[in-house]
């Protein structure tokens, strides 16, 4: 698996190594940026996602997230902070999550409620430095 570097979340006591992809078996090892997606740092929508209740629980408290705490990528190319700007419950079919934008942001999303995959936790992001 390829690792891209660390996130780190703060508020939620989070800081693990990302990797590229998404597929279950990348997860399994830790919060996983959607290939085609930006990366860390870069223009557009980052996005990421992660376990909630299986494995390492990456994003078990995706749901404490509040407007203003940072998400933090440390990857080659550099460090970056983005504050949240936006929680939201979607659907599984909701893929307009990922979605490129004119932007700096990132979407971070796990299973919602813990431990059902009925919908998603989305939280949205802007890159402030």
């Amino acid at each position: 698996m390829i690792e891209l570097g660390t996130i780190s979340i703060p508020a939620i006591d989070v800081e693990m190594g990302l990797h590229e992809g998404i597929r279950l078996t990348t997860l399994d090892l830790g919060p996983g940026h959607w290939p085609g997606t930006a990366m860390p740092g870069a223009q557009g929508n980052a996005v990421v996602a992660g376990h909630r209740v299986s494995k390492h629980q990456v994003f078990l408290r995706i749901n404490e997230l509040v407007v203003g705490d940072e998400i933090i990528y440390e990857t080659d190319a550099g460090r970056f902070v983005y504050t949240v700007t936006d929680m939201q419950v979607v659907e599984p079919s909701d893929l307009w999550i990922i979605d490129q934008t004119p932007a700096y942001t990132t979407t971070l999303f796990a299973c919602h409620p813990p431990g059902s995959t009925a919908q998603r936790y989305a939280v949205s992001a802007t890159l402030v430095r």
